[in-house]
């Protein structure tokens, strides 16, 4: 059975090893694949960032663009071996569906992911709160906007708790679901193949 409360506490520990050093990936096994899916969502919110900035060249904002594709191709791909893991697990441990299981609608995978998010908004939240450049007023709305992020936190984690306990009992069905993106797929994007094609 998966630990949720291990798989937040890796999203803790390294949001702030991330902002102190470059990213890496110390763990194995299925906390190794949720950390790298996490690494991938950290470098994908700091290249948003830079791609708001008013003041940033546009051969900059071209890079960080596709930067910001790549890491989103990847953070996708690697939310699909989460759920593969999963499915590996189920099957591995013989863990079969009733006959009246239901699909989810998001997949652990999904879940993870956003629990993720969660983790590098809550953290920057609480950095919005230690500046010591802003009003009194500001500090309150980030307050506030921090609090919503403690429940949702809160609530996303014990969703996950019971969706996983419902694959492990047979009572919900588990699949992986392919994302299928077809922008960085040169035979998929009509762009890309269209300009492939007068090139040649």
């Amino acid at each position: 059975m998966i630990n949720v409360e291990e798989i937040t506490t890796l999203h803790k520990t390294m949001v702030v090893r991330w902002h102190e050093q470059d990213v890496d990936n110390p763990y194995s096994g299925l906390l190794g694949t949720v950390c790298q899916q996490f690494g991938y969502n950290f470098l994908l919110w700091h290249e948003e960032d830079i791609a708001r900035g008013t003041d940033v060249p546009d051969a900059k904002i071209t890079q960080v663009k596709r930067n910001i594709d790549r890491y989103n191709q990847l953070r996708n791909d690697w939310i699909e071996k989460i759920d593969d893991f999963i499915t590996e697990d189920l099957e591995a441990r013989g863990v079969e569906p009733g006959p009246d299981a239901r699909l989810n609608t998001e997949t652990p995978g999904s879940v993870i992911d956003r629990l993720s998010i969660l983790a590098l908004r809550t953290y920057h939240m609480q950095e919005q709160l230690e500046r010591p450049d802003t009003s009194a007023e500001h500090r309150q709305s980030v307050e506030h906007k921090l609090a919503i992020c403690f429940v949702q936190h809160d609530d996303l984690s014990t969703s996950l708790t019971e969706l996983l306990a419902d694959i492990n009992s047979g009572q919900k069905r588990h699949r992986t679901y392919r994302q299928l993106k077809m922008y960085n797929d040169p035979t998929l994007n009509p762009y890309l193949y269209q300009a492939r094609k007068k090139a040649g």
